[in-house]
């Protein structure tokens, strides 16, 4: 079996190596992304996406947003030019529902089984191997793409048909933009109350308001290290596919589109590139004070 793998950014490059890794058979592209590090290895890099797919049994994608996959799987030289029948397109990437939707629905008019396959875990995980990913889409094309997963994730999940795994990726990036900004709230208040922010991270983590966000990100906070693991801009693309998503649907998200405002802000900062953990830069401009270790 060969493996495409189109998408060699901060997320795709250790995931395509972790492939790699294992023992897969890979064949790699990306317009923009250096790729002679898989060059090195060995591993032939294609000129286009036709190209891939007329090697590939499976072509994973994980790209930026839902532009980049429907040009990826349909523009000339694109994915669906060189398909065949019974090709899986599996995406890894965070784009809207309705996006994965149409891609399934044009990728079926060529025979190929388009599923969605979003992550969580940023590029730490996506190193080392333990991503969260949320499947939607055919079961049984599932099933064929499950060992490639289960390299690049600890927990790998079907949620059910097709943008059902782009939901629950969404659900996802509400709950941990506004657990970081409760955190962020939370230690602001106590370092304007004069309390170590650090003692209180120590006293509530084995609690009810311990979770893997506050353990990944208050470490970051206290020291004010804000190098990307997730950037701020991809966290707005996230929220902003959720409220579409929730408008179209028309189920309110109002505490989303608070924390919105919030990184829309920071992005007017010029913090873009930042971290997520980067909210509380926000709260520290607010209360005229920094989050940080004592020393």
């Amino acid at each position: 079996m060969r493996i495409g793998f189109i998408g060699l950014g901060i997320m795709g490059r250790p995931m395509a190596h972790n492939l790699i890794n294992a023992g897969y058979d890979l064949v790699v592209h990306d317009k923009f992304a250096p790729t002679e590090d898989f060059s090195a290895e060995g591993v032939p890099v294609a000129a286009s996406g036709a190209e891939v797919a007329a090697q590939s049994d499976i072509v994973i994608l994980m790209l930026p947003n839902s532009p980049h996959v429907l040009e990826v799987l349909t523009s000339e030289g694109g994915v669906l030019d060189g398909a065949h029948e019974g090709l899986i397109v599996v995406d890894m990437s965070s784009i809207a529902p309705g996006a994965s939707q149409q891609a399934h629905a044009l990728a079926a008019e060529k025979g190929v089984v388009f599923i969605d396959a979003p992550v969580s875990g940023g590029e730490p995980k996506a190193i080392d191997g333990t991503l969260a990913i949320m499947v939607g889409g055919d079961r049984e094309a599932f099933e064929k793409a499950r060992p490639l997963l289960e390299v690049m994730g600890a927990s790998v999940t079907h949620v059910g048909p097709i943008g059902a795994g782009n939901v629950t990726k969404l659900a996802n990036q509400i709950i941990v933009a506004l657990n970081i900004a409760a955190v962020s709230e939370a230690f602001t208040l106590a370092a304007k109350a004069g309390v170590d922010a650090e003692a209180v991270f120590e006293a509530i983590r084995g609690g009810l308001a311990g979770s893997t966000v506050m353990d990944a990100k208050a470490p970051m906070i206290l020291d004010g290290n804000f190098a990307p693991g997730f950037r701020i801009e991809l966290h707005v693309k996230d929220l902003q596919n959720a409220l579409d998503t929730g408008h179209n649907l028309h189920a309110p998200l109002p505490l989303t589109a608070g924390v919105m405002e919030i990184l829309q802000s920071l992005v007017v900062a010029g913090e873009e590139k930042n971290d997520h953990s980067g909210i509380v830069r926000y709260y520290e401009r607010l209360a005229n004070i920094e989050v940080r270790r004592n020393v």
